[in-house]
């Protein structure tokens, strides 16, 4: 698939770029885009949840008053569940949510979510570039040149560039990455993939190990 390569006014530079038809072009397979959308997202869930159990809670275990002819039900503790204030039965206790997934099946699932980028024309290629400081104005220019202002947007880069990312921290709907760190679940969630062209041979090399 061959894409037009734009500057960072949005015009068109006259250069194109060949878009690899084995990251771009394949049959996506999604189960493999759920299961590796599953993994990222357990993997940002902390795990901390904790109630506490009766064996926890702070109170006497005095049993509360004579086991016949009260009328009513047996209660030998305080920190009873069925009490106010007692112990939580079952309750969350600290978990890791993390699994495992083969890196083979974490490949496909990337390529997959690429290839639908590419087949519903979301994929737009900028030609090299970078910021001489860090400035959030030069940014959000760029977005407004690619008029691309209130669409979610995912620039990738070849490599880290420390004024492009924090230029754009501070700007909602716009996430920055490098290519070794692109995930399935970033790719799904932008309206719009922007790629330079160096990030497009970096993301080839990288699928084809």
């Amino acid at each position: 698939m061959e894409v037009k390569v734009l500057n960072i006014s949005g015009q068109e530079t006259g250069a194109t770029v060949q878009l690899p038809e084995s990251v771009f072009g394949i049959s996506p397979v999604d189960h493999a885009i759920y299961l590796d959308v599953k993994q990222y997202l357990a993997n940002q869930r902390q795990g901390t949840h904790k109630s506490k159990q009766r064996n926890e809670i702070a109170g006497s275990t005095r049993k509360l008053y004579k086991q016949k002819g009260t009328g009513g039900a047996r209660a030998g503790s305080i920190k009873s569940p069925l009490f106010n204030g007692g112990g939580r039965v079952f309750g969350p206790q600290p978990r890791d949510y993390s699994f495992k997934l083969n890196k083979k099946l974490k490949s496909l699932a990337r390529k997959s979510a690429l290839s639908y980028k590419a087949q519903d024309n979301n994929v737009v290629v900028l030609e090299d570039f970078t910021f001489d400081k860090i400035k959030t104005k030069n940014y959000i220019n760029l977005v407004n040149a690619l008029s691309l202002t209130n669409e979610k947007t995912l620039l990738v880069l070849p490599s880290q560039n420390t004024n492009i990312y924090l230029s754009s921290r501070n700007i909602q709907k716009v996430k920055v990455t490098t290519a070794d760190q692109l995930n399935t679940y970033d790719v799904l969630n932008c309206g719009k993939l922007l790629l330079t062209a160096d990030s497009v041979k970096t993301l080839e090399e990288a699928f084809a190990k």
